[in-house]
């Protein structure tokens, strides 16, 4: 007979299915809130005269900027930015933005 004792680095079963449920919201919510984009620009600089900028972005209102902070805390990277609105809107939008070939050829892309 075994007997599981918990750690400061537990991975067990009830950490395992935390970060499954997690996981599952961070589909859902990228479903609704979030894209994969590439843009393109003319760039002398480069040696094909054009830059290729992937990007994986998810957005939210000022209120819910927590729920980007939770995203990036699971993934482990990525940054939030926030886009001043000087409109008529009364919050700033924010975005957890991922642009590192590595990290989206690696970890979002798959987890997707």
């Amino acid at each position: 007979m075994s007997i599981d004792i918990p750690s400061e680095n537990d991975t067990g079963r009830d950490n395992q299915q935390e970060r499954l449920k997690t996981a599952s919201w961070i589909v859902g919510f990228v479903d609704g809130e979030g894209c994969f984009s590439i843009s393109i620009f003319k760039n002398r600089t480069t040696t094909s005269g054009w830059q290729v900028l992937p990007e994986f972005v998810v957005t939210q209102g000022e209120k819910s900027v927590s729920a980007l902070q939770e995203i990036k805390d699971f993934f482990l990277f990525g940054r939030v930015f926030v886009n001043r609105r000087n409109d008529n809107h009364r919050e700033n939008i924010y975005r957890y933005c991922v642009r590192t070939i590595k990290d989206l050829r690696e970890i979002i892309i798959p987890f997707f």
